[in-house]
């Protein structure tokens, strides 16, 4: 089985973040594996990891070919030597922002705990969780910025869509031909719900979007962008919240988009790991399950 062969040289790169470690782990040279994911990359037509002097980063396209192939390919290896497939036992500590942990990752989760996998999580802030992640604390991170600590690896996960939304009453106040013209002007009167003081979702849009600051009075801060959009729902003011977020009410017509830009503002979510694949064949079935179920989340 040649191409099982690619497949298997590839999951081993992806999983343990450098070459060097995925040929200890398979038991064969640097320039072998090396050799093989070359082979692999010009049947596919484009690169797979990007080459740092700390290891390799997974491109997008390397993410959707683990997620498609991984359980397959473990599967096979697995009948061919049931020592190599990977358990579904023990412990693996994930964190994540609450909102994409309640709403999309521990849903994706659930089919492993049934079948004995045990999984604990920590909600907060990306950089806070990412430290944790360094330390040893947790072993897999959905983080909504790219890991830029040594010895980390991370993987594109999913892209969030963000939306400006209002009450349909605020909405109202809102001149159309002004906020074509003079975006920032034509806001401004509209207090702001905001994820927190700094207006981190929010300060990122308008800069993206209008090129500035917004000069907005803050109405209200709530650390948990569920809270906020009910907070614009119940007319509290005008915030900044991924689609998957905003959705619901969006259909429901509790809230408007207020602005729409010609192309979504998005922002890249990740999953990260420590290098070197130490955790344990547990979190690789985390990890994998994850990527796969993204595939159907499309853009969040």
């Amino acid at each position: 089985m040649p191409h099982l062969d690619l497949l298997s040289t590839f999951l081993e790169v992806y999983r343990a973040g450098s070459l060097s470690a995925a040929a200890q782990r398979l038991g064969v040279t640097q320039p072998a594996v090396s050799g093989q994911l070359a082979r692999l990359e010009e049947r596919i037509g484009e690169p797979l990891f990007v080459r740092g002097s700390r290891g390799v980063t997974p491109t997008r396209r390397a993410a959707l070919l683990a997620a498609r192939v991984g359980a397959h390919v473990d599967g096979l290896r697995g009948a061919l030597d049931p020592a190599d497939e990977p358990p579904l036992r023990g412990t693996v500590r994930i964190g994540g922002a609450a909102e994409v942990m309640a709403l999309r990752v521990l849903p994706a989760l659930a089919g492993l705990t049934g079948r004995g996998l045990t999984v604990h999580v920590t909600l907060g802030l990306a950089d806070d969780l990412l430290s944790q992640l360094a330390d040893d604390r947790l072993d897999l991170v959905v983080s909504a910025v790219r890991p830029s600590r040594t010895g980390l690896l991370a993987a594109p996960l999913v892209d969030e869509e963000f939306v400006l939304v209002a009450p349909p009453a605020l909405a109202h106040t809102v001149d159309a031909d002004r906020l074509r013209s003079e975006p920032v002007a034509a806001l401004a009167h509209l207090p702001l719900v905001a994820y927190a003081e700094e207006l981190p979702i929010v300060r990122r849009y308008w800069r993206g979007e209008f090129g500035r600051r917004p000069p907005n009075p803050v109405a209200l801060v709530v650390a948990d962008l569920r809270a906020v959009l009910a907070a614009v729902a119940a007319g509290a003011g005008i915030s900044v919240l991924p689609r998957y977020i905003a959705a619901p009410a969006l259909a429901a017509g509790e809230v408007v988009q207020l602005h729409r830009p010609e192309v979504a503002p998005l922002n890249t979510l990740y999953t990260a790991v420590r290098r070197g694949g130490a955790a344990g064949p547990a979190v690789t079935v985390v990890r994998d399950r994850l990527q796969q179920a993204a595939r159907g989340w499309s853009s969040l």
